[in-house]
C-alpha cells in the first residue's frame, strides 16, 4: 500500500512537471527605445503635434480677441450686427474644434500617422519576440508594460535584450526605466 501511495505521488509530480510552462517577459518600451526608426517616428509625430497644437492655440487667441472686441463694441451695435458678430465667433469656434478633431481625434491625422509609422516597427519587434520565444522554447512571453502588471518579475526571465539583439541592435541599459 505504501508503494502504491508513493507511486501515485511520484506520478502526480511527474504529471505536474510535464505541464509546466516556460514564461518570460519583454519590456516593450525599453526595446522600442533601441530602434532608431521608432525614435525618429516619435520625433516626427511630436513635431507634427506641436505644429497643430500651435495652430489651435493661435486660432483660440483669435477667437478671444474677437470676443473681447465684441464685448467692447456690444453697446454700440444694433441687434442684427450683434447677432452677426456672435455667429461669427461661434462659427470660428466650431471651425477650430473641427480642425482639432480632424488632427487629434480617434480618426484624426495624428492617429493615422502614428499607425502608419509604428506598424512596421511593431511588426519587426513582434517577429523578433516570436523568434526569441521559439529559440528559448517559451510558452508565453508577456509585455512588462501592458495593462496586466507584474507584482514581481525575476530579472532572469526578462528577454528584452535578446529581442534587441535579434533586431540587430546592441542593448543599452541606460534606456531602461
Amino acid at each position: 500500500m505504501k508503494r502504491v501511495a508513493i507511486l501515485i505521488v511520484m506520478l502526480t509530480m511527474l504529471g505536474t512537471a510535464s505541464f509546466a510552462q516556460k514564461l518570460a517577459y519583454v519590456d516593450s518600451e525599453y526595446v522600442m527605445k533601441h530602434i532608431p526608426e521608432f525614435t525618429n517616428a516619435q520625433k516626427t509625430l511630436d513635431n507634427q503635434s506641436k505644429q497643430w497644437q500651435a495652430e489651435v492655440d493661435r486660432q483660440y487667441e483669435e477667437i478671444e480677441k474677437m470676443y473681447q472686441a465684441y464685448q467692447r463694441d456690444q453697446a454700440n451695435l444694433n441687434a442684427d450686427m450683434r447677432r452677426r458678430r456672435e455667429d461669427e465667433i461661434v462659427n470660428k469656434e466650431k471651425s477650430v474644434k473641427e480642425f482639432q478633431r480632424s488632427k487629434f481625434g480617434m480618426d484624426g491625422e495624428l492617429f493615422k500617422n502614428r499607425e502608419n509609422l509604428m506598424k512596421p516597427i511593431q511588426a519587426r519587434v513582434t517577429k523578433a519576440i516570436q523568434d526569441v520565444a521559439a529559440a528559448g522554447q517559451f510558452d508565453f512571453i508577456m509585455d512588462k508594460r501592458s495593462e496586466n502588471s507584474f507584482l514581481y518579475a525575476t530579472p532572469s526571465l526578462d528577454k528584452s535584450n535578446e529581442v534587441i539583439t535579434k533586431l540587430g541592435l546592441r542593448p543599452n541599459p541606460s534606456l531602461a526605466n
